[in-house]
C-alpha cells in the first residue's frame, strides 16, 4: 500500500510584506499533491492539519476541493488548531468530494477499507487546544494494516495542541502515526510503528527554509516514508561576507536564476557595498533581498604609538604578530580587543 501524506498547507496565509507570487504558490499546492498522487500511484491520501492557516477564502476552499476530487483515492483529514472544527468551520460546512472523509469529532474514530485490508483512524480539533488524543489509546480489528492520522506534537510533553510520547506510539498498534503540526519533516520509530511528519509543502517565510514536500509513505513487510519535494519556491537566509560581495555571490547563488526567496546578509569589515550594483548584477533572482551588516575596515594598530596603556598593550601584540609562532593568535587578540574597545558585539572563530 502506498500512500501520500501532506499537512500544515496553511492556505490563505495572509503573507504581508511579501510578494504577491507567493499566495499564488501557495493556491498551487492542493494541484501538486493531486498530481503527485497520481504519479507515485497513491491507494490514499493523508492531510494531518491546518490545511487552511485561518479564516477561509472562497478560492482556496474550491481549489482543495477540487484537487481532492482529482487524486481520486480515499482522502482523510485531521483538523488541527489552525483549521479546528469551530461551527462554521468549512469542514462541517462545505459540500466535499465523495472520496473524503473528514474526522470532525475530538475523539478517536475508525473506518475500515475493505480494498487494502487497512483501517483509518482519526480524531479532529474542536479548539485551538487539544488533549493527549492517544493516551490510553489501542488499535483493533482484523483488518491487516491499521493507520492512524492526527495533528499533534510529539516534541513537547506539555504542548497544548495534542502531546504525544513515545510509550502512546509504541502501545497504539499501529502500523503508521501520520502527524502534522511541524512544519519540518521528521520521523519516530517506536515498537512497531512509524510516526512520520511530512512538514509544511512550501516555505512561507524566513523560518521555514529549505526544501518542503510531503512524505510517500510504503506499507507492506516494512513501513517506510520518503521525503518528496513539491518543487514550490524555497527560502534561503544566508551570510557571506562583504569584502567581494559580487564573487561571494556568484559562488553562493545557482548559476540560472530561478524564483526562490533569498536574504543575503553581508557582514565583516568591508568598505560599503553598493547594494544597487549588486542587486542589477543578480537581477535573475527576482526574489533577491540584501542587507548590509558590514563594518568599516580599522587600523587595529593605530593607537601603537600613543602615550597609554592602549598603546602599550597593542604595542606588545604587534611586536607578537611579527613572530612566526604567534602572528596568527596575536592579530586575532589585537582584533577581538578592538572590537571591545569600541563597543562592538564579539563573535569568536
Amino acid at each position: 500500500m502506498k500512500i501520500l501524506h501532506a499537512a500544515d498547507l496553511h492556505l490563505d496565509t495572509p503573507f504581508t510584506g511579501r510578494p504577491p507570487i507567493l499566495r499564488q504558490e501557495l493556491l498551487a499546492v492542493p494541484g501538486k499533491l493531486a498530481t503527485l498522487c497520481k504519479k507515485e500511484n497513491c491507494d490514499i491520501m493523508l492531510l494531518s492539519g491546518d490545511l487552511f492557516d485561518g479564516p477561509h477564502s472562497k478560492q482556496s476552499l474550491d481549489a482543495l476541493r477540487q484537487a481532492l476530487e482529482e487524486a481520486a483515492v480515499p482522502v482523510f483529514i485531521s483538523p488541527g488548531n489552525h483549521d479546528f472544527c469551530a461551527t462554521d468551520s468549512p469542514y462541517l460546512t462545505a459540500q466535499w468530494p465523495k472520496n473524503v472523509h473528514i474526522f470532525t469529532n475530538p475523539t478517536i474514530s475508525s473506518l475500515p477499507l475493505e480494498a487494502l485490508d487497512c483501517r483509518i483512524y482519526g480524531a479532529g480539533f474542536r479548539s485551538m487546544d487539544c488533549d493527549a488524543l492517544l493516551e490510553g489509546f489501542r488499535a483493533e480489528g482484523d483488518e491487516k494494516y491499521h493507520i492512524a492520522i492526527l495533528h499533534g506534537d510529539p516534541t513537547q510533553l506539555n504542548s497544548p495542541y495534542n502531546p504525544i510520547t513515545g510509550a502512546q506510539i509504541r502501545e497504539s498498534g499501529l502500523h503508521y502515526l501520520a502527524l502534522g503540526h511541524i512544519h519540518k519533516t521528521g520521523s519516530l520509530r517506536f515498537g512497531e510503528t512509524l510516526c512520520a511528519w511530512p512538514g509544511c509543502p512550501m516555505g512561507r517565510g524566513w523560518d521555514e527554509l529549505g526544501p518542503k514536500g510531503v512524505l510517500i509513505v510504503t506499507i507492506d513487510a516494512t513501513v517506510d516514508a520518503e521525503f518528496v519535494s513539491l518543487d514550490c519556491p524555497q527560502h534561503h537566509d544566508i551570510q557571506i561576507p562583504g569584502e567581494d560581495a559580487q564573487n561571494a555571490l556568484a559562488a553562493l547563488l545557482p548559476a540560472v536564476g530561478n524564483g526562490d526567496h533569498y536574504r543575503v546578509t553581508l557582514t565583516g569589515e568591508a568598505t560599503a557595498p553598493d547594494l544597487d550594483a549588486l542587486r542589477s548584477a543578480f537581477a535573475h533572482f527576482p526574489y533577491l533581498q540584501l542587507r548590509d551588516q558590514t563594518v568599516p575596515p580599522v587600523d587595529i594598530w593605530s593607537c601603537v604609538d600613543s602615550d597609554s596603556l592602549e598603546g602599550v598593550y597593542f604595542g606588545i601584540l604587534k611586536n607578537a604578530a611579527h613572530q612566526d609562532d604567534t602572528r596568527d593568535i596575536a592579530t586575532l587578540a589585537a582584533k577581538i580587543s578592538r572590537k571591545i574597545l569600541d563597543g562592538q558585539e564579539v563573535v569568536l572563530p
